[in-house]
């Protein structure tokens, strides 16, 4: 009812005429004329509140159990209407199930965000990092996924912004090497959400972190702490300069590739993000970050070093693969596990003795089934040399393999070939294993690569990534130490540290040298 009907409703009631009468003239129920009569009288009366009247609840077989639903909910908050429907059941709740779930969603608390205080830092005190990841489509490299690492500090609202391929550990810590060095420093602390590369589990509610990010905190001398879960607002600044980022740096722009992408992300952090007056401090992010820069933890000397060290074995052909791409080592390598240390731009490949062998300009991020082999990697023109070199590696596995060395060379037109091929079955296999498949082969006069693979195949199982560092650790520590051994000593060399007594010492039946039980002397150096 709008109010020129409601004001003819009031002036027609109070010049006399009924109720019915009015009903009747103005077309409409007798129901409406008396709610605007009763609306009337409410606004004389001095309640008038500008909103309609509360409707009056009806009873509900709910109402005798409402102190009791209010005792399980502020027991239990997230109890659900069916646990508690079979809970009211039990002490004589004859209602049903929807008006319950009605009533459980007026008392139940709600999860209301309590309203987020900013929290402000002095110079240098607290830094935040975050990762972002983005689809983009790029005009030469197609629609990919990227990741954006993103570092503030939370005095200056300076940040670091650089987009990479993935979020694992070694990305994460060289970024954060590249952000102390575009910011001049270091803060105290850094906030952190739960990602596994700093925070490897919870006991206890206490995040325990990853060691090795641990390791490189220690490095710069800051203090990683994890946020509590799903609470995102604790590092809002990080996560406020995203959409920042998205709305300013990637919105309305193309780019070509992900390195066009970071060329125009460092131009836009200089030329824009830096100079921009904050919103929140009034003043450019680049300014206060001059008053803080006095105050951030000075950089080390030398930077945290990032490359990861892996194991590969020299396949057949003289390579070692990694992120589906192949590099070349000396062919006289093939079998052998050697270790490789990847670094951002290059992959370097040590010998059996930790000795550095070559080092690879590694293939970009999108590369994939690409090689790189130098010519000094093939084997040698000199037929001689690499037989020598091939009956020098059978030599080192025992007569048994010169044995079937032989027997190979007489019996096939492709011997030598065959025979590298035999050496590379070691990158796979144990080392007694691939004994067992010759001894095998030797007796039953089945000189071909082909044999040995058969046989091991059948009665033997390919080595794991442990069973690979089992063989080949030992035996580089056995060949560093064995320049330099310290035999062990007698002791008696050791009795001046028992004081003025040590002088007088009668050599007693312990101190004398025993048998072991074959009967030979035992308990000092030969």
């Amino acid at each position: 009812m709008n109010e020129d009907l409601q004001s003819e409703v009031v002036r027609r009631w109070h010049g006399g005429q009924s109720r019915r009468g009015i009903a009747r003239d103005l077309g409409i129920s007798r129901h409406a004329v008396a709610k605007a009569i009763a609306e009337h009288q409410q606004q004389r009366a001095g309640g008038a509140t500008g909103l309609p009247s509360p409707r009056k609840r009806r009873a509900s077989r709910v109402d005798p159990f409402e102190e009791k639903l209010r005792e399980y909910l502020a027991r239990y908050p997230d109890m659900t209407a069916v646990r508690l429907l079979e809970e009211l059941r039990r002490l004589g709740y004859t209602g049903g199930y929807t008006m319950l779930r009605q009533r459980v969603k007026q008392l139940r608390t709600q999860c209301r965000r309590p309203p987020i205080e900013r929290f402000e830092t002095g110079p240098g005190v607290q830094a935040q990092m975050d990762w972002a990841v983005y689809t983009l489509d790029f005009t030469q490299e197609g629609r990919r996924k990227v990741n954006l690492f993103s570092y503030v500090l939370g005095y200056s609202r300076r940040q670091y912004l650089h987009f990479a391929v993935s979020q694992d550990l070694e990305t994460t810590i060289r970024e954060h090497v590249r952000a102390f060095e575009h910011l001049g420093g270091v803060a105290a602390t850094c906030l952190y959400d739960n990602m596994k590369t700093v925070v490897s589990r919870y006991e206890e509610g206490e995040p325990v972190y990853n060691p090795r990010f641990l390791a490189f905190a220690t490095h710069y001398g800051f203090r990683p702490v994890a946020c509590r879960p799903r609470r995102p607002q604790t590092k809002g600044k990080v996560e406020r300069r995203f959409l920042y980022a998205q709305t300013s740096l990637l919105n309305g722009r193309e780019f070509r590739s992900l390195e066009h992408l970071n060329e125009v992300t460092a131009w836009w952090l200089a030329e824009v993000a830096d100079v921009h007056v904050h919103r929140q401090t009034k003043r450019r992010p680049v300014d206060l970050h001059a008053e803080e820069q006095p105050h951030l933890i000075p950089l080390p000397e030398r930077p945290y070093e990032v490359a990861e060290v892996v194991y590969r074995v020299v396949d057949g052909e003289g390579f070692i693969s990694y992120a589906q791409n192949r590099y070349s080592v000396p062919w006289h390598y093939i079998g052998q596990v050697l270790p490789v240390r990847i670094s951002e731009d290059a992959l370097t490949i040590y010998g059996p003795r930790l000795e550095p062998l070559v080092r690879h300009e590694r293939f970009g991020p999108t590369e994939r089934h690409q090689q790189r082999r130098l010519a000094e990697h093939l084997p040698p023109r000199d037929l001689e040399q690499r037989r020598e070199t091939l009956r020098e590696r059978f030599a080192q596995l025992g007569p048994l393999a010169v044995r079937f060395l032989e027997g190979l060379l007489k019996t096939q037109r492709c011997g030598w070939d065959q025979a590298q091929k035999v050496l590379a079955l070691l990158g796979s296999y144990r080392r007694d294993d691939l004994l067992a498949a010759l001894e095998r082969a030797v007796r039953y006069g089945a000189f071909s690569a082909k044999s040995i693979e058969r046989i091991l195949a059948v009665q033997a199982r390919p080595k794991t990534a442990l069973d690979r560092l089992a063989e080949e650790e030992p035996s580089h520590l056995k060949d560093l130490l064995a320049d330099d051994p310290t035999p062990p000593r007698s002791t008696t060399d050791y009795q001046h540290l028992l004081g003025e007594d040590s002088e007088h010492h009668e050599p007693s039946e312990e101190d004398e040298p025993g048998e072991d039980d074959d009967g030979q002397p035992c308990g000092r150096p030969a």
